[in-house]
């Protein structure tokens, strides 16, 4: 069975590149474009990934990666914090606030993949 991860993105070019990497190597797929949606989404699917922007509408990524860390059914889900974030100090909040890993946007399509697999196998 392939791996679901879930993206929760609200720029829509980026979630078409990273959901067109992703399936490409073979994973399943589902996306939020807010925080909410991400939340409830995740309690739904239980994916084995979520990639988060930071950056969302409705509540920020921050918010989200606490919430998801809340819920005892996904606490051990790993996050990875996708984000334009990249000041000193961000890559700290964003671990502080749950993310597993973070990775400063844009995206490089060579290592992404590689990085979701690397916390898969964790």
């Amino acid at each position: 069975m392939k791996p679901t991860l879930l993206i929760i993105e609200d720029n829509e070019q980026n979630l078409y590149l990273m959901r067109y990497l992703l399936e490409r190597s073979g994973f399943s797929v589902v996306s939020a474009r807010d925080g909410r949606s991400g939340i409830d989404l995740a309690a739904e699917v239980k994916p084995d990934l979520v990639i988060l922007d930071i950056q969302l509408p409705l509540m920020d990524g921050y918010a989200v990666a606490s919430a998801i860390r809340k819920n005892p059914e996904l606490a051990g889900t790993p996050i990875l914090a996708v984000t334009s974030y990249a000041m000193q100090g961000d890559r700290e909040k964003c671990l502080a606030a749950g993310a597993t890993a973070y990775m400063e946007k844009p995206i490089n399509p060579d290592t992404f993949v590689e990085l979701v697999r690397s916390h898969l196998a964790r």
